[in-house]
């Protein structure tokens, strides 16, 4: 075989070195070769029959059975010897090869090394070499390191001094065009410095820059002050400003057009000098009041145009003048929204075109607005802290600047993102007097309306149409109060702000519903009074506004600020709460309407105790009729009456029925009605019906008492009164079924109970006791139910 040939020609096995061992180590060691050779013999075993498998097969294949093909073993012979000889000559080439890679191998590692270690002295001899120039080099570096800085600062100081020449030139050139009357040249060399002063700004230069301001603020002063004058002249002469309306139209001047021309003129050479003229706003500008909120200035035009009104305003309402009055603030309010109205004309017909052509992205109505505001602004800023201490006069101003603000932003259109007067409101000491006030105010108001006469009724009682929720007027006038609140802080441009009188509003609603609950038990003597029902109809109706408001834009816009900013206002909200604020799930009112509901159904279960009270008083004749039994069936009667012990309880029940349909709203009633059939349905089922035996002519009156009677009376509320008593229905049907129908349903209920034995697989299947009731039309009642009823007919009391 190849494999036996080839391993007679293999190299003999390296030599294994002996290891003196300890015993225990040798033991081990010992153990290890055991083992081992057991497992080489063993893979030799099954090496040995594979490689017999494969002689046999290749003998098998190459001569077979047949003895003729025996001469092919001599060729056999010499291919496996060629083979046998190639597999030796590969291994002894291999054997040979690997020694001289080794060899080479370790010679390039030398060689690496030895260049390694010469690479390694050139570095620490260049090392030294560079060290000791640097050290002799130092003081040249020295040197020249201090006349680089010489040079860097005789370069600073040249700038410097280019600077400074540079403003003397500038400022030169513009006294030179004022000379000339060369305006639009001087412009441009004003505004050339004011951007010289904003290149300075991070230069540090103070001095230079505190110089270069003076000289700014000089010459733009001056050239202000030459504009102005003529423009002021020129709006003079156009009738500017209108400070009353005009009684009639005044003629154009005789000069319009060159007036026309000088106003398009001034007015661009003013927006010119806006640049600077806002950097020395912003150098100068100063907040005279905390409350005044920080706003782009003016643009130039508008500022001298403002500056006629503004002279007017601080005469009436600065110092000791009579309009200046601390509980007049309608006057200036008033007077501020008038000289918007006469002059918004003339600033969207005369300015607004020469700002367009400017370029100037700028709205001359909005403008004036927002001059005119400011003046405003500054009065309430000053006069609001005043009234702190005086609640009626901070209220006044209160409804004056929310009077002022809606008409603001209404009639004159000015801009939502521009602050109004409201934000003078919303400082923090302003603010908190608000929200103390309008918590007195309201609870006064509801002292004072639950005080009256007329407060628990209606004053649409007698217009059935108009109110179906019977609101009473203390009631209502509440929620008026708090929607009036609503409307207060509608407007108010910070959510925070509106949270904080949300959070006010479900105050008082809280503190009414604990108001109502007091009463609510002062007449719970009387739980069928109109006191009584007039406070479970307050009860439903601000439960009914405050599920209407729940869907509110207004509201639901609050709910999703109450998740960010609700903890600041209305307290730690919790995980769920928020989740569900979030989902508008849930409301911001859904806890006062849980509580105003559960009010309601408390007052809503004495209601029906007390009616039940009477009704269960009024039927114990009916209940404990000892004529069930005995009475003439239904073809011995002419006609079929009412029983007389039925007469009292009917009575009442319509009575107290008519009675809470006046008093109660109608969703109110629908429910009062509807559970007070389920109670009655109970009743007569337990008390009546299984409290008693009937023959036929007791079961027919039981079910003309019901069915002709009783069920009548909720026939006015409902199409099928009858699907409110269930239980007495049904309990009717099974006590009028005919014999034979009943003995079936019995044996059908006893067949249930204990079925017969024998092969059920013969029988035919009979009916549930399920579906042989359901056949009856008798759903409610189960057939446990069903069979002590038939067991309450006469006709098997013998049985």
């Amino acid at each position: 075989p190849q494999y036996a040939l080839a391993k007679q020609h293999l190299p003999d096995a390296p030599t294994c070195t002996l290891i003196h061992l300890s015993p225990v180590e040798g033991d081990r060691e010992n153990n290890n070769v055991e083992r081992s050779d057991d497992v080489e013999s063993t893979k030799s075993e099954n090496m040995d029959v594979s490689y017999m498998d494969h002689v046999a097969e290749l003998v098998e294949r190459e001569i077979g059975g047949d003895l003729k093909s025996l001469r092919k073993v001599s060729g056999l012979l010499e291919t496996l010897t060629a083979e046998n000889k190639l597999l030796e000559e590969q291994v002894l080439t291999v054997s040979s090869s690997v020694p001289l890679r080794v060899s080479a191998a370790l010679s390039a590692a030398e060689g690496s090394r030895a260049t390694m270690e010469t690479l390694l002295h050139r570095e620490r001899v260049l090392s030294n070499t560079l060290q000791q120039h640097l050290q002799g080099s130092q003081s040249w570096a020295d040197s020249l390191g201090q006349i680089l800085g010489q040079l860097d600062t005789l370069e600073r100081h040249m700038k410097y001094l280019q600077c400074l020449a540079h403003i003397e030139d500038l400022s030169a050139s513009i006294q030179q065009f004022l000379m000339t009357n060369s305006v639009w040249e001087a412009i441009g060399a004003v505004g050339s410095m004011a951007n010289l002063d904003m290149g300075l700004k991070e230069s540090g230069c103070s001095h230079l820059q505190a110089f270069l301001r003076e000289t700014l603020l000089f010459w733009h002063k001056i050239l202000k002050d030459k504009l102005t004058s003529d423009f002021e002249e020129v709006l003079t002469q156009l009738h500017w400003p209108a400070v009353s309306p005009p009684t009639q139209t005044l003629s154009p001047p005789a000069n319009a057009q060159e007036l026309s021309s000088q106003l398009k003129l001034l007015v661009s050479q003013l927006l010119s000098l806006q640049t600077s003229d806002d950097l020395i706003s912003e150098m100068t500008d100063v907040r005279p009041f905390p409350g005044l909120l920080q706003a782009p200035p003016l643009s130039i035009p508008i500022q001298i145009m403002l500056l006629p009104l503004s002279k007017r305003f601080r005469y009436h309402f600065t110092g000791n003048r009579q309009t200046n009055s601390l509980s007049k603030p309608e006057w200036y309010l008033t007077q501020v929204l008038m000289w918007m109205g006469h002059n918004s004309s003339f600033m969207e017909e005369k300015i607004q075109p020469i700002l367009n052509r400017a370029g100037a992205n700028v709205d001359a109505k909005v403008e004036l607005c927002r001059g005119l505001l400011s003046l405003a602004q500054e009065k309430l800023a000053h006069d609001a802290p005043r009234l702190l201490y005086d609640d009626a006069l901070f209220c006044h101003l209160v409804d004056e600047v929310l009077q002022f603000e809606k008409e603001l932003r209404t009639t004159h259109a000015y801009p939502s993102s521009y602050p109004g007067a409201l934000h003078i409101l919303l400082e923090e000491a302003v603010f908190q007097k608000w929200l103390s006030v309008e918590r007195k105010m309201a609870l006064e108001k509801v002292d004072a309306m639950l005080s009256t006469e007329g407060a628990w009724s209606c004053q649409y009682r007698d217009i059935t149409d108009v109110d179906e929720l019977k609101a009473p007027d203390c009631a209502e006038t509440f929620m008026t109060l708090l929607l009036v609140i609503t409307e207060r802080y509608r407007s108010l441009p910070c959510p925070q702000a509106q949270l904080s009188f949300l959070a006010l509003q479900r105050e008082l609603v809280d503190d009414f519903r604990i108001r109502l609950t007091q009463v609510m038990k002062e007449e719970s003597r009387q739980p069928l009074g109109a006191r009584y029902c007039a406070v479970l109809n307050a009860a439903n109706y601000i439960s009914t506004v405050l599920s209407d408001w729940s869907d509110n834009v207004f509201f639901l816009q609050l709910q999703q600020t109450a998740v960010s900013v609700g903890e600041e206002v209305l307290g730690p909200l919790g995980a769920t709460e928020s989740g569900r604020l979030a989902s508008l799930e849930g409301s911001l009112f859904e806890e006062l309407l849980a509580l105003l509901e559960r009010l309601r159904g408390d007052m809503l279960g004495r209601l029906w105790e007390a009616v039940m009270r009477d009704v269960k008083e009024k039927a114990q004749l009916y209940c404990v009729c000892y004529r069930w039994i005995s009475l003439p069936s239904q073809c011995d009667q002419a006609t079929m009456s009412l029983s007389s012990s039925a007469c009292p309880f009917l009575l009442c029940l319509r009575d107290h029925l008519l009675q809470l349909q006046q008093l109660l709203c109608l969703p109110l009633f629908q429910m009062f009605w509807q559970g007070l059939a389920e109670r009655l349905d109970l009743f007569l089922y337990q008390d009546v019906i299984l409290y008693n035996h009937f023959n036929e002519g007791g079961a027919a009156q039981l079910q003309f008492d019901m069915t002709r009677n009783l069920f009548p009376l909720f026939g006015h509320y409902c199409k099928r009164p009858e699907n409110f008593f269930k239980h007495v229905k049904e309990a009717c049907i099974i006590l009028n079924l005919k014999a034979g129908p009943a003995l079936l349903l019995c044996d059908v209920l006893k067949q249930q109970e204990g079925p017969e034995e024998g092969d059920a697989s013969l029988r035919p299947q009979p009916p549930t006791p399920e579906s042989a009731l359901n056949e009856m039309a008798v759903y409610r009642l189960a057939p446990s139910d069903a069979q002590i009823l038939l067991n309450l007919r006469s006709a098997w009391l013998s049985r």
